[in-house]
């Protein structure tokens, strides 16, 4: 069984005092719409968690009655920070569950291709990440102002999500995140402390986060094009 986990809990702070950005009106619905949606609609799937911040229990289920999602899904509370609430999602997911895939809500671009390909990935090494070549010149500063050296960019990739996980893999490399009162910026991190692997998925279509408003433009382009 394969479960997956939209992170859904963020407080949007980089789009504007007062502005969730997940229920932002793009390419026709709101922008967790369409992330839900491409999940939902995915074969390899079997059940969708959400973890959400509490106060939107009834804008999320308001969100599933109207867009007659067909997935059973749960609604789980957010943590302090991204790792706590990805934790409280994986404690929801279905005890027979032995893959579970990791996505940001605000990534509704997703190819199915690549959720698959991860999956796929992650059953034959135990964990993946969907990732990007980076292309672009990279500098290491000086305090943040000043060029220290230029990084050989031919190993670096931007990874993204989904990240797919055998599920006692993420288990064990979180809880020992937790154990050390680690704070991680993405869930690989974690299996890097235990030395786990990780399969690097190539994401060749375009795969973008919605972080701050100039990203609208583009990701309804998309939208629209999918």
């Amino acid at each position: 069984m394969t479960s997956a986990i939209l992170v859904a809990a963020g407080k949007s702070t980089r789009m504007g005092a007062g502005v969730d950005k997940l229920f932002l009106a793009v390419a026709g619905q709101p922008l967790v719409a369409h992330t839900w949606q491409r999940f939902d609609k995915h074969p390899g799937l079997d059940e969708i968690i959400l973890v959400i911040r509490d106060e939107m229990q009834g804008a999320f289920q308001h969100l599933a009655a109207q867009a007659q999602f067909k997935k059973r899904f749960h609604l789980v509370p957010g943590g302090k920070e991204r790792q706590d609430s990805v934790w409280n999602g994986l404690k929801a997911v279905s005890s027979n569950a032995d893959i579970v895939v990791i996505q940001d809500a605000a990534r509704p671009c997703t190819s199915p291709q690549l959720i698959a390909d991860t999956i796929q990935a992650a059953r034959e090494v135990g964990a993946a990440v969907a990732a990007q070549r980076v292309t672009d010149t990279i500098k290491e500063s000086d305090g943040g102002t000043m060029v220290q050296r230029t990084i050989d960019r031919s190993r670096l990739w931007a990874v993204q999500t989904p990240q797919t996980f055998r599920t006692d893999v993420l288990r064990r490399a979180l809880a020992l995140v937790r154990q050390k009162s680690l704070l991680i910026t993405d869930d690989t991190a974690a299996c890097e402390l235990i030395g786990q692997p990780v399969k690097l998925v190539e994401s060749a279509a375009p795969n973008p986060k919605i972080t701050s408003p100039a990203d609208l433009p583009f990701v309804e382009l998309l939208l629209k094009t999918l």
